[in-house]
């Protein structure tokens, strides 16, 4: 296996969803960053959107690190065929070397648990912890109300637009990860920069 050009961290459900969409736009995002000679950092869960999204990015020759709570691993939850599964004790252990990993942060559909990390790398950009871009997948409109929500508090004054500003917004995969790898400074194999 090649040295990977870009690695990725994706935040994504533990659950499908029920829309058969969210596991359809979870496995485009695998196989392009298999395709295109990535890595894909992720949760190490083997269930919902994350055992979707883990396959398609195997499949398509990517490399994968999952790092996963020794708790959930207990409970059969890890996907042990992973390039390189990391064990670690606690969230905050994983969060951080999820993060150590990657070149850039997308969100995917998810619950509490995406969104808790979603807003995490967020947070952390904008208190230049890190200067990695973070985007978030409106797949079939699901953070739509979300994005409506956040300009309510721009507007309310709570937040400003250049902390709007720090997340890159799509409905389609491709051109979304396309845009995060150019703005993490990397380029993917087979894509024609001049499209970014």
């Amino acid at each position: 296996m090649t040295q990977p050009t870009f690695s990725i961290c994706v935040y994504c459900g533990s659950r499908p969803g029920a829309d058969p969409s969210f596991a359809r736009t979870a496995a485009e995002v695998g196989q392009w960053i298999g395709a295109h000679g990535g890595q894909l950092v992720y949760g190490g869960g083997n269930n919902g959107l994350m055992g979707v999204l883990a396959d398609a990015a195997l499949a398509a020759g990517a490399r994968v690190v999952g790092v996963i709570p020794r708790a959930l691993v207990e409970r059969e939850w890890a996907k042990t065929d992973c390039t390189e599964l990391h064990v670690v004790d606690n969230m905050h252990q994983r969060k951080s070397l999820m993060a150590q990993h990657a070149d850039a942060f997308l969100a995917l559909p998810g619950g509490i648990g995406t969104l808790e990390e979603f807003f995490e790398a967020w947070t952390w950009r904008q208190l230049d912890y890190h200067a990695k871009p973070v985007g978030l997948l409106d797949s079939g409109g699901y953070y739509t109300r979300l994005l409506g929500f956040l300009r309510e508090s721009v507007a309310n004054g709570f937040m400003s637009d250049w902390q709007m500003d720090l997340i890159t917004v799509g409905e389609a995969p491709a051109p979304l990860l396309q845009a995060l790898v150019q703005a993490a400074g990397t380029r993917p194999r087979g894509v024609d920069v001049s499209q970014f």
